[in-house]
């Protein structure tokens, strides 16, 4: 379980947010002063803290520095100051997202659910599949498909990762490119179709019928394999 901590001074404010995280299934603490938020941060391990920077005792920045000193724990900024200026100070200080009040809870809730989907996709180095007939590891780069090793290319590589890392997902040729290629790629998109077919023809039973790499006409490909749990 991912602990929350709501450093936030209007209590009605941080009850709503408290109330849609629990949902969620995160363990969720409230405080309303920074020096009381910073105490329990010393005394409980979180996963993220969201942090108003309007607090009666001392200011958030101050709270965030603090914190900085000694974690790299998840800051979510939550202000009524809604200069750029503002926003870059945040960021620079460490915040890695700085929202601007009125704040949607539900758009909070699902901002702090795709960050803890970004890490938990991060811990993971090796992807399986199938009862292990497809396996992905990440940090060695490389594949095997019923025990045996498949050489890719680089390219080849970071395609077939980025579509099962991104699993379910239909991905265009274009995202694929920048996520493959990087932005500054000058080739054309049909350069993802040479690759996919190479793949399919690596790691498929049938490249003609293909369980992995999917077609998704007119929009782009996304990856089919069952999850070994």
């Amino acid at each position: 379980m991912n602990n929350i901590l709501i450093i936030e001074d209007e209590v009605k404010v941080s009850e709503v947010i408290k109330a849609y995280l629990e949902k969620e299934g995160y363990k969720v603490y409230c405080t309303i002063k920074g020096y009381d938020g910073l105490n329990l941060f010393n005394k409980i391990d979180f996963q993220l803290i969201i942090l108003d920077l309007m607090l009666p005792d001392i200011d958030g920045e101050e709270v965030c520095k603090f914190i900085r000193k000694t974690s790299d724990v998840h800051i979510f900024m939550l202000t009524a100051k809604v200069e750029l200026s503002d926003k870059i100070q945040g960021l620079n200080m460490g915040a890695d997202e700085y929202l601007t009040k009125p704040l949607s809870p539900r758009e909070l809730t699902a901002r702090v659910n795709a960050l803890f989907r970004r890490v938990d996709s991060n811990k993971i180095t090796i992807l399986s599949y199938d009862n292990g007939k497809l396996k992905i590891d990440k940090e060695k780069r490389n594949v095997l498909v019923k025990g045996e090793d498949i050489i890719l290319t680089p390219n080849e590589f970071d395609l077939l990762y980025t579509l099962a890392s991104n699993e379910g997902k239909v991905l265009s040729r274009e995202q694929l490119i920048q996520n493959v290629y990087g932005i500054d790629f000058e080739g054309y998109d049909r350069t993802v179709d040479v690759h996919i077919k190479n793949l399919r023809k690596k790691i498929e039973d049938s490249s003609k019928t293909p369980k992995y790499i999917i077609t998704v006409v007119k929009v782009g490909y996304k990856f089919g394999g069952e999850r070994d749990t």
